[in-house]
């Protein structure tokens, strides 16, 4: 008796063009390399602003490369390419190595080599936190101070703070990385997502406004942007505190 065939993928192949606009997805995430690579020169150029500007290109970028990667299947049409390890490499880049660089090159670090030990700290706790398997939880929360370092450095060269203040945030912050608070993933976290997406896209305009109008912004607006740290913070809390509360109603 012949053996049995097995049955068909019951999947299609991937045509062709899936195949490219899954490979254009995935080029569109390694922009931000090339973008951290200009962070890194123009901050030794001097050049903060562009910088700054630099900064929310990239989180433009990694706000909408995900939607576009589940839109076009990349992990079942090039299931041979990690594009979450290349979304954490370039997260990585821009969000921790170039902020250290520009705040450490523009003279908000202090001087020295313990400027170059305070810059080390956010970069070593990021390595440790990009590494863990539990960083992004399965329900899309980040675990711990998401390394969302350029969005201190706006804040701090924005404000002018000191070496003093800007060391004590560094550091207090890369200690935050291993407190297990589940912090909003805001495109993906599904508690008050539609209220988070309308005030993210906000605090990226205001964001905009707010370097138009660098090195004299608007009080009013600064204030208004930390109004969403405040929103954004307080709704991460209140999830981590309420988690072990829905574990109990589950089991």
């Amino acid at each position: 008796m012949p053996a049995p065939h097995p049955d068909p993928d019951p999947s299609p192949k991937p045509s062709p063009w899936e195949r490219v606009a899954a490979g254009a997805v995935h080029a569109y995430t390694a922009t931000g390399a090339v973008l951290a690579l200009l962070m890194v020169h123009l901050s030794y150029a001097g050049d903060v602003l562009a910088v700054l500007w630099l900064f929310l290109l990239a989180m433009v970028i990694d706000g909408t490369d995900g939607f576009l990667a589940r839109h076009f299947r990349v992990a079942k049409v090039l299931p041979g390419f990690d594009g979450a390890l290349l979304d954490n490499i370039v997260d990585y880049l821009t969000y921790a190595f170039a902020p250290m660089v520009l705040l450490w090159s523009a003279g908000y670090l202090p001087d020295g080599w313990l400027g170059g030990v305070v810059a080390a700290v956010p970069l070593l706790a990021s390595c440790m936190q990009f590494s863990r398997a539990d960083a992004k939880t399965e329900d899309h929360f980040f675990l711990g101070f998401p390394s969302y370092w350029n969005v201190a450095a706006f804040y701090i060269i924005v404000l002018d703070a000191g070496t003093g203040l800007t060391t004590a945030i560094l550091l207090v912050l890369s200690v935050l990385v291993f407190v297990p608070v589940r912090y909003v993933y805001p495109s993906r976290t599904e508690a008050a997502w539609g209220l988070t997406m309308t005030l993210t896209v906000a605090w990226l305009a205001l964001y905009a406004v707010i370097l138009l109008q660098h090195p004299s912004p608007s009080p009013w607006l600064v204030a208004l942007s930390g109004a969403y740290i405040v929103y954004y913070t307080g709704l991460s809390l209140w999830l981590t505190l309420r988690a072990p509360r829905r574990q109990e109603q589950i089991g």
